[in-house]
């Protein structure tokens, strides 16, 4: 978006908050109206590591561990584990009185049944699953893993954040296939589902669950005492960002999940409303490539494509200057342990357009169709895929921008189709860095192949670094790792990270309490 065009965008939202008509009547003090960073089109956050869908998860479900605000693992569901002198049984005890939203009692077959599930989905999960002799429960309360060989990291792994969250539902629904996905929504969180309100492109509901029983200690980040305030929480989907900031400014709605950032200058005048950094880690962005299938099944072409990349231009078009950013030649988020910037030698500002075009050339690249999806509703990725677009049509690539809704691309992303049968070779994505700070993490590096984040990037090599990280127990080693790792994905990289960036988030100035993270949480906040 050029200057100009910013500042006429600017000038009109502006207007657009004096002058629009309210949508709707104010909210009641018992309800909390968010409207999220995207459309919540599918419901099932271990069949879709989408952010939005994982959001509704955390809303409705709980796991058994989680991380604290010193990103430390803590129990949630748990009351406690015991792990057996030789390192290979870990028994994990539930907390008394957890109930699903049905009225069930949450069993330790329940857990066993959800793990098994989620381990399937998850690249933590499936190095942790080849380490399990057995997922067991003794009792209603006690879940046993029994390991062939110690795995000292098993809290981390079911305790962690994403992409895949290890939540916990009723058996009956965990033994759905984890390829298909789950509809009937049955948790054990803080909120239910109201599903006969669920409209995609409209809304989502929850109503307070009244049998939930948070821990005793204050909430910390994704662990601690989760305490529903608001009786009822209202998801307004918003696409057009004037309308959610206008609606945000009238007191229609309590939350903007993610502001744009040209509206922020707008909202800091409004004393009625509050603009936060959401986090203080950031969010990553990123390009993913098809590696399964033509052209980008090619890693000399996916090399060659570095020299095409300015990070610059990509957080200019989603930050718009107003936005706290920095430019990250890293495989893992700058400014964390271990995070060196190897790829410095292969992104460049400005980057060498001739000689990326003969880099591509010499890769044998034969003009195969690249199709690059890009959302229409998401204003913090689809300018990611016009920038693409732009700067690789540039270097000849024969570039087909195929735009569509959010909710569309995340059921295409699943496809392993060629592009003449309705696959694809790239989308854009963002990630919060926390999620992506250590090898078995970092999804986005990982080389498991079919069993891996879509495009299916896969490497044998990679995968045995991984796991050395898992059984490192010195930071030299542990630095080395990284190292390696990085050395690998470099050279043919399957994910491209465009650059490290702080976005904001506007509520209404009665809600106090909102835990500081990339999702907006229901727990904790509260009016005052």
């Amino acid at each position: 978006m050029s200057s100009i065009s910013r500042r006429s965008f600017v000038a009109s939202a502006a207007a657009t908050l004096l002058a629009r008509p309210a949508l709707s009547r104010s909210a009641d003090s018992r309800t909390l109206r968010l409207v999220p960073q995207a459309d919540l089109a599918n419901l099932d956050p271990i069949w879709t590591p989408a952010a939005v869908t994982n959001t509704h998860g955390y809303t409705i479900f709980d796991t058994l561990y989680a991380f604290d605000e010193r990103l430390q693992i803590k129990p949630q569901m748990a009351e406690g584990h015991e792990v057996s002198d030789d390192q290979l049984t870990w028994t994990i005890r539930l907390r008394p009185g957890l109930k699903f939203h049905d009225g069930e009692p949450v069993r330790a077959r329940d857990c066993v049944a959800s793990l098994i599930r989620w381990s399937k989905r998850d690249a933590f999960g499936q190095m942790l699953s080849k380490c399990v002799d057995a997922w067991e429960h003794s009792d209603d309360r006690t879940v046993r893993i029994k390991l062939a060989k110690p795995f000292p990291r098993l809290l981390d792994g079911i305790g962690k954040r994403a992409l895949y969250t290890p939540f916990i539902m009723p058996e009956r629904l965990a033994l759905t296939d984890p390829n298909k996905q789950v509809t009937e929504m049955v948790g054990s969180g803080p909120y239910r589902f109201l599903r006969d309100e669920w409209s995609v492109g409209n809304r989502a509901a929850y109503a307070r669950f009244e049998g939930y029983i948070p821990r005793d200690e204050p909430a910390s980040l994704l662990s601690g005492g989760k305490r529903a305030a608001f009786e009822r929480i209202e998801w307004q989907i918003i696409p057009d960002a004037s309308t959610a900031v206008a609606a945000l400014a009238k007191g229609e709605v309590d939350w903007v999940e993610q502001t744009l950032p040209d509206l922020n200058p707008v909202l800091a005048r409004n004393r009625n409303v509050y603009v936060e950094q959401l986090d203080q880690y950031g969010l990553i962005s990123f390009l993913r490539f098809n590696t399964l299938t033509a052209p980008f099944n090619n890693g000399k072409l996916r090399h060659a494509l570095l020299g095409a990349i300015d990070q610059t231009a990509y957080m200019e078009a989603v930050t718009g200057g107003n936005l706290k950013w920095r430019a990250c030649a890293s495989m893992f988020p700058c400014g964390m342990p271990f995070s060196n910037e190897l790829g410095a030698q292969f992104l460049r500002s400005p980057p060498d357009l001739n000689k990326a075009r003969e880099a591509v050339k010499a890769s044998g690249y034969a003009g195969e169709r690249v199709v690059i999806m890009s959302p229409s509703d998401f204003p913090s990725i689809g300018p990611l895929a016009d920038v693409t677009a732009d700067a690789f049509s540039k270097v000849g690539l024969n570039v087909d921008l195929q735009v569509m809704d959010w909710g569309t691309l995340v059921q295409r992303r699943t496809s392993k189709a060629p592009v003449e049968s309705g696959g694809w070779s790239i989308f854009h994505s963002w990630a919060p860095a926390v999620n992506m700070m250590n090898p078995v993490l970092n999804d986005y590096t990982r080389g498991l192949g079919a069993g891996g984040y879509f495009g299916w990037y896969e490497n044998a090599e990679i995968e045995k670094l991984v796991g050395d990280w898992m059984t490192a127990v010195t930071d030299q080693a542990r630095q080395s790792v990284f190292d390696a790792i990085q050395t690998q994905t470099w050279e043919a990289p399957p994910t491209i990270l465009l650059g490290q960036y702080f976005p904001t988030t506007a509520l209404r100035a009665d809600l106090a309490g909102r835990i500081p993270v990339t999702s907006p949480l229901p727990w904790n906040i509260h009016r005052i």
